[in-house]
């Protein structure tokens, strides 16, 4: 599947000038590293993720523009990848990490995690060196509308190396609340994460789904996911215009997007920790669901 990807990028690269000119934009893209406690967090500042970081999401205003990840709705140099019967390959023409990818439902429907963790694990095996997330659609899926997963390039994940010898179902003091579910049964995992899921939404009242982020990848037979529960979907400082910042899942990886340069300059390791404690779950109710987690493990 690795060489089938590269092939698409390359392939890509030459026939969509919108990639090509994305690409680019990444490999000018400054970044930084903060120390929070224990922890790094990189700071990246990218001009091309404006449109996504304030993306307009609420139903009325989704409902009033085409889908732009329906196949009918897509440039004609993008080109994709069929990934089973049901999702298709693309580039991003707006990446975060090298070789970003979105993987779009074929056919249109609700950003849902029901019945799709699965497939979210199939990707993270069949793309080796990879890291898979899916947004919640409250939590910075910019099409809300239609169901996808995005995908990226392992080589700077944070998030790996801080949990590398995490034994337990949480991450301590780590500035923002994640469930971190591994194992090598697939059907297992699966059982878990919808647990979890089922959790959180009891406890917070949101369904049908909670308020969620989730990465996972595969590595010598096992996967490793997280699952970050969210209390909201953006902080204070965006919709004061402090801070234009609106972290989805690829920033609580620890890889925090910043596209106004000013705010790259300014933006301190306080304050994400700040930001992270605002848009994850309250320690109080985390505590209730991971208490409830471990004991059915």
């Amino acid at each position: 599947m690795i060489h089938e990807v590269e092939g698409l990028f390359k392939r890509q690269l030459r026939a969509w000038p919108q990639l090509s000119k994305g690409v680019e934009g990444l490999a000018r893209a400054t970044t930084r590293a903060v120390k929070i406690d224990w922890f790094d967090i990189y700071i990246r500042h990218i001009p091309h993720r404006m449109a996504s970081t304030t993306a307009v999401v609420d139903r009325e205003s989704v409902a009033k523009r085409p889908c732009f990840l329906c196949a009918a709705n897509l440039p004609p140099d993008e080109e994709g990848l069929p990934f089973d019967e049901n999702f298709t390959i693309y580039c991003n023409p707006f990446p975060i990490v090298d070789h970003h990818l979105t993987i779009a439902h074929r056919e249109h429907g609700l950003q849902r995690i029901a019945n799709q963790f699965g497939n979210m694990l199939d990707l993270a095996a069949a793309l080796d060196g990879y890291f898979v997330v899916y947004n919640g659609p409250e939590c910075g899926a910019s099409a809300p509308d239609h169901m996808h997963f995005q995908a990226g390039s392992r080589v700077l994940f944070p998030i790996e190396h801080d949990t590398a010898g995490v034994t337990g179902v949480t991450v301590p003091n780590y500035a923002r609340n994640v469930f971190l579910l591994r194992g090598r049964d697939r059907s297992a995992l699966i059982d878990r994460m919808d647990r979890a899921i089922d959790l959180l939404a009891t406890t917070t009242g949101k369904r049908p789904e909670p308020l969620v982020n989730i990465a996972a990848f595969h590595e010598r037979g096992e996967w490793v996911s997280y699952l970050f529960p969210r209390r909201k979907h953006r902080p204070e400082v965006f919709h004061t215009g402090e801070l234009m910042v609106s972290p989805a899942s690829i920033d609580l990886c620890g890889i925090f997007v910043v596209p106004r340069a000013q705010d790259f300059e300014r933006i301190t390791g306080e304050t994400i920790a700040a930001i992270f404690r605002e848009v994850t779950l309250p320690d109080d109710q985390f505590k209730e669901v991971a208490a409830k987690l471990e004991s059915a493990h």
